[in-house]
Order: C-alpha cells, then structure tokens, then sequence
C-alpha cells in the first residue's frame, strides 16, 4: 500500500478545515469595489518556504491595503498549491497595524507541517504556490486577488563530503564522495536526488574563497564519487545549485592535509 505524506498548512492556533465556502473563496475570480488597493504581498521574506521531514515550519505572510476610508479587515489569506494542497488564515488569526489614515499592513502565519494529520498530499507539494486575499476597507470598499503573490514550496536538501585518504602524499589521488538528499514527503525520509550536476571545490588552506574543480552528477540513489590529485592542504566540498524543488546547499568542507 503506497504511503501517503500528510503536509498539513495550517493558521496561527488553528488547525485547518477546508470548508466548501472557504475553497470557494479562495479559487474565486479576481474582483472588488471602489477604490481599495493591495500595494504590497509578502510570504516568509519573499524566500522559498522549505519543508523537511519532521519539523514544522512557520511562514509568515503580510498584506499592505490601503482605501481612503482607510482598512477595516483582512478577511482571509489563503494559500494553494498543486491539488489538494490548501491553506488559510482566517480573520481572527490576522491582526492588522495601521501605517496612516489609509493604509494597514495586515498579518498572520501560515505552518507546514509534514507530519500532520490533514492536508493528504504528496511530493507535488512542491511546486509554486498562489497566495489570495480578500481585503475590506472602512467605507465597505473590498478587493479580492487570487494571486496577490506567488511563492516556492521546497523539500529540504542535505549534502555530504567525504575525501580521502587522509593525509595523503602530495601527487597521488584523493577520492571525494558524497551523496545529494531531499526530503521525500510521501514516507517523511531523505532520499537520494538523482541525476543532479554538483560542483566539486576547493579551498586552499589560509583561503575565505572556494573555486570549482569540476562539475559531476549524482548517480541513481543520490551518490557522488570523483578523483583529484593531491596539490595542496585544504577543504574539499560539494555544492549544489539547487532546483525549483528543492533549495541550493553545500557540504561542509572535509580538511586533506597534503604532505
């Protein structure tokens, strides 16, 4: 029987029930009345939101709206990604700070927890996200976009390093291995990310600064494995660019005393 990982995207102090009128909000066409405006949508710092396989992460997203009758609400921030990946903050989970007469910046948080018992998805969870929002201003303006802002939810990478031999005589060949994960939200386990280009580089010892020594490929369970000839003292690491699926990483370095 296929597992199934339960990514849970849930409001501040809530847990989230996705009702027939909330979706339906949620996926409705863009409109309004009058003459309110969203001026600014910002989720997590405008950084992708990067899930592993254990801890809960926290997202917190802010609306800028302003009216001339100035803001009343935030009725709802919503979140969805890939079906059935859906979220929202409801009202009395988002607190609204006035800026002027006419303009408040309206808060909340969104939580994505892997481990979670709702929100049944799988890897597609990874993907670009749409962020909605209804906005109502003191004069009974609204204004609702489906896709105020787009945002990136990642499975979380590890890389690892391992050269040896150490020491090693300086000319002879020093082997590098790694392996390039991913959190895999179907089984809440990293697996190997396979097929992917990672940089091999160096840092000479004394130097703040990592060059490129050539560029591999993780093979089909996510290892690495290259050869080198033994130059100088220093730090040996992998790096990986990164996808739209998962985020860039590097390996800590792995010191070769070169004798």
């Amino acid at each position: 029987m296929r597992t199934t990982m339960r990514l849970a995207v849930l409001g501040t102090g809530a847990a989230l029930a996705v009702t027939a009128i909330g979706a339906t909000a949620a996926q409705a066409e863009d409109g309004g009345a009058g003459n309110i405006t969203i001026d600014k949508v910002v989720i997590n710092g405008g950084k992708p939101v990067v899930v592993g396989t254990t801890n809960v992460v926290s997202a917190k997203v802010s609306v800028t709206a302003s009216d001339d009758s100035g803001i009343a609400e935030t009725t709802y921030i919503s979140a969805f990604g890939p079906k059935p990946n859906y979220a929202q903050i409801w009202d009395d989970e988002i607190k609204c700070v006035k800026a002027s007469a006419t303009t408040s910046t309206c808060t909340g948080t969104l939580t994505f927890d892997p481990k979670a018992s709702v929100g049944f998805v799988g890897n597609n969870a990874a993907a670009t996200w749409k962020l909605g929002t209804l906005v109502s201003a003191n004069d009974s303006d609204f204004i609702h976009r489906d896709a105020a802002t787009t945002f990136k939810v990642q499975r979380y990478s590890k890389l690892t390093v391992n050269a040896s031999p150490e020491p090693v005589k300086k000319g002879k060949t020093i082997t590098v291995t790694g392996k390039l994960s991913r959190a895999n939200w179907e089984d809440n386990k990293y697996h190997g990310y396979a097929n992917q280009s990672v940089k091999l580089q160096f840092r000479k010892k004394g130097s703040n600064t990592y060059t490129t020594v050539k560029t591999i490929k993780s093979n089909s369970t996510g290892n690495l494995k290259t050869t080198v000839t033994a130059a100088t003292d220093g730090y040996f690491r992998y790096s990986f660019a990164g996808t739209t699926t998962t985020p860039a990483v590097n390996a800590a370095g792995d010191f070769v005393d070169v004798r």
